[in-house]
């Protein structure tokens, strides 16, 4: 058993190449040797990641907030605080914060054999992220 205390865990700063706007990131796996990755991403308001897909699919639950969560060929939808979404494996697809609102949600994600857990796009333009479904 390992426990990984709070202070231990250092939150960083989402990379630019990976996201628009402010998003603060926790692993709260700590470095676990695990292929399974589980982290805090924390959305100032209109902050959202890149196009991106998962090699084995990603688990969302949203802890605060609202989100708003596009798929390749669909308008985005909003979920909020409670709600789990589920993206298929290979599925290209993106989340943030709505517009105004604030969210952070729990990601769950397990990486391949190489170790990557997420293949980056190009970021998401502001036309489809608030565009209606």
């Amino acid at each position: 058993m390992k426990i990984m205390r709070a202070p231990t865990l250092a939150t960083k700063r989402g990379p630019a190449e990976y996201f628009t706007g402010t998003v603060w990131l926790d692993d709260l796996t700590g470095g676990a040797p695990s292929g399974v990755k589980v982290a805090r991403v924390s959305f100032e308001p209109g902050a959202r990641t890149a196009w991106h897909s998962h090699p084995h699919g990603q688990l969302l639950h949203i802890v605060s907030g609202i989100a708003r969560i596009g798929r390749e060929g669909q308008g985005p939808v909003e979920v909020q605080a409670g709600d789990s979404v589920w993206f298929e494996a290979g599925e290209r697809h993106w989340h943030g914060a709505a517009p105004g609102r604030a969210m952070v949600h729990l990601a769950v994600q397990q990486a391949d054999q190489a170790g990557n857990a997420a293949t980056w796009f190009e970021h998401v333009i502001d036309a489809d992220y608030g565009r209606t479904a």
